[in-house]
């Protein structure tokens, strides 16, 4: 698409500026409909006042007209909430209403949003486009400086209802706009506004503690936040009981607590399409006894989970001739169409299909794959579609609870925003199969307003000829996360197990900070190359870049840097120490790397750590045992 010229300025400044409205957001964003505006700066004017920091608000309700007794919309904004956040009421009488948020540009870098993808850089007002609802995303966005301070962070307060964005660059006018509109609602319209903060990361989570007091989150279980087997990748559908019970075996000693069978147990499972879905019995041939086939996995020390897509319906079901008529829509996958979840009886359906599943095989719980193909029905006319699937989702959790306490349910990108947070504990990045990078990128994306579920990376998946340091950059990439193994074991040579057993065992002896503690990933633009998480005296931080690491022994008396970068070495600059440093070096198969060397207090350092490698950095004043904990982790 051309940018569209500029038109000529007049020479003074109006003041002040008007913020323009327009037309309901096409489907398919970039594209216009006859009559829409191309840019924001020519849609209907309407004049901005201050809101917050830089922030200026514009309020219009678009179906109200001037004759209309019905009083003009207006807005307050309150005082800090116990969580930093300013909410915004917005009066309109229950009509739908147009939100209008404008920032000078300033030094502006980015904007990040949950269906961002990788376009997180600055976009032009005729590009920046959403539709977003329960399942599909969330109304909310960060816009950030070069610094990485914010200019901008909100949330809608409902994150139900289905709701359009349109944002980006004015050209004409020197800002970044963004355009909410949100349908009709009971009371006033909520919008969370957070203060300039100093990152994306440390915006953003006031909006989470204030969604979970709020919306408190279905409970997260142990059997959540374990590493996991999956099949997908290592077999994709073409999987039977006694591969899997191979697999699970050799996982569990590695260090996997949980195992999922994914797509391909199921009668028609076949030809990675999904026009064989809607029965959801096992496929005789691959599981002859599906229930005891679950419980030697479980005797194996494994928790268990099943895939299932319980909207998709596909012609070559038995069940499509009964079925069929309530999913009158293809989904945007091959092969199917998409139960409607605003009938009734497809909420009953659906509910009764996932609890005789964990009753009947003895299942931990469920992964609940496709969630989203539900928003094909968004904008149709009907009904709302996150309103169906919220009481759709609320009586699957309740339903589920009641046969299996602290059942599993996994959730996957874009259905992980936090008005999914009471109706699932796993949440996990969307497909990005052998991509490191990009698992480490859509990991950090869903923790950004991830709701106390545990955040799950993609499964990981390599070649078995691979060297051992891109095994370990696989691992790495899903350090911020739990993470999800997806090859065939019992193929993998002894160099690749040692390096899976030791990351692990690491993920796992750092757990609590990597999943508890305070992340700070740095600008989403950079694909965040240098990932810190903290809590207490210990301190974990993944590399994946030529960059100096800042390591502050005043705040931090334990140090574990990941080396996932394209270099076998770190840059690091101490500062804080009270005393000499002691470097503990581990290769990317966990063997220890030659004599630890010792650190002055203060100043930039150069070490030696191998790509996919990891360095422990400790006072020499720590108790012994610390010292030799990290010593003797990993093979000698």
């Amino acid at each position: 698409m051309s940018q569209p010229s500029k038109p000529s300025q007049p020479a003074h400044m109006p003041a002040p500026r008007p913020v323009p409205t327009h037309p309901p957001t096409p489907t398919h964003p970039p594209a216009h409909a006859p009559g829409d505006a191309v840019t924001t700066a020519h849609l209907a004017p309407a004049t901005a006042t201050p809101l917050l920091d830089t922030v200026s608000i514009a309020v219009l309700t678009p179906d109200r007209r001037p004759e209309d007794p019905d009083p003009a919309p207006r807005w307050t904004l309150g005082p800090p909430t116990a969580h930093g956040v300013r909410v915004l009421d917005v009066h309109t009488g229950g009509a739908p209403v147009e939100i209008r948020l404008s920032v000078p540009l300033g030094d502006a870098a980015g904007y990040w949003h949950p269906k961002g993808a990788w376009r997180r850089t600055l976009v032009a007002d005729w590009e920046g486009q959403a539709r977003v609802s329960l399942v599909d995303g969330a109304a909310a966005g960060c816009l950030y400086e070069h610094s990485g301070a914010t200019l901008l962070t909100f949330a809608a307060a409902d994150p139900v209802p289905e709701a359009t964005l349109r944002f980006g660059v004015s050209e004409e006018n020197d800002t970044h706009v963004v355009h909410l509109h949100l349908p009709a609602a009971d009371g006033p319209h909520r919008l969370l506004l957070v203060p300039r903060a100093p990152s994306v990361a440390a915006a953003l989570r006031p909006l989470r503690a204030w969604f979970a007091a709020d919306r408190p989150p279905m409970p997260v279980p142990d059997g959540a936040r374990v590493p996991v087997y999956s099949t997908w990748y290592a077999f994709n559908q073409d999987v039977t009981a006694d591969a899997v019970e191979t697999q699970a075996a050799i996982a569990a000693g590695l260090g996997c607590g949980a195992l999922i069978l994914d797509d391909g147990w199921q009668a028609h499972g076949n030809g990675r399409g999904y026009a064989g879905c809607g029965d959801w019995v096992p496929d005789p041939a691959k599981f002859p006894d599906l229930a005891g086939h679950v419980a030697r996995v479980r005797a194996a020390g494994l928790r268990y989970l099943l895939w299932v897509a319980p909207l998709l319906l596909g012609p070559g079901a038995d069940t499509y001739r009964e079925w069929g008529a309530a999913a009158p829509a293809p989904a945007t996958v091959p092969g199917a169409r998409v139960l409607d979840p605003r009938r009734p009886e497809v909420r009953r359906h659906v509910v009764g299909l996932c609890v005789s599943l964990v009753t009947e095989y003895g299942l931990d719980g469920l992964k609940l794959d496709f969630l989203d193909q539900a928003a094909v029905y968004a904008g149709d006319g009907g009904t709302d579609v996150g309103a169906a699937m919220t009481g759709l989702l609320a009586e699957l959790r309740d339903a589920l609870e009641a046969v299996r306490p602290g059942v599993l349910l996994e959730l996957r990108q874009p259905y992980t925003g936090p008005g999914m947070a009471p109706y699932g504990n796993m949440l996990r990045s969307f497909d990005c199969p052998a991509d490191a990078t990009a698992n480490r990128v859509r990991a950090l994306d869903t923790a950004l307003l991830a709701v106390g579920g545990a955040v799950h990376s993609d499964m990981l998946m390599w070649s078995r000829t691979a060297p051992v340091e891109a095994v370990a950059r696989q691992l790495i990439g899903a350090l911020h996360a739990v993470p999800q193994l997806s090859v065939r074991l019992d193929e993998l040579p002894a160099a690749h197990l040692d390096a899976v057993r030791f990351w692990l065992g690491r993920w796992l002896r750092h757990r609590e900070t990597l999943l508890a503690g305070t992340v700070e990933p740095g600008r989403p633009d950079e694909l965040f190359p240098l990932v810190s998480a903290e809590l207490g005296e210990e301190c974990v931080v993944s590399v994946h870049g030529d960059l100096v690491v800042p390591l502050d022994f005043a705040a931090h008396r334990r140090f574990h840097l990941v080396n996932g970068s394209g270099r076998d070495r770190l840059t690091v600059e101490v500062r804080g120490a009270e005393g000499p440093v002691t470097a503990l070096v581990h290769g990317p198969d966990g063997r220890m790397m030659e004599d630890p060397p010792s650190l002055p207090p203060q100043g930039p350092h150069f070490l030696a750590v191998p790509r996919g490698g990891l360095v422990s950095l400790v006072l020499t004043d720590v108790p012994t045992d610390v010292l030799t904990d990290a010593l003797t982790e990993g093979p000698r």
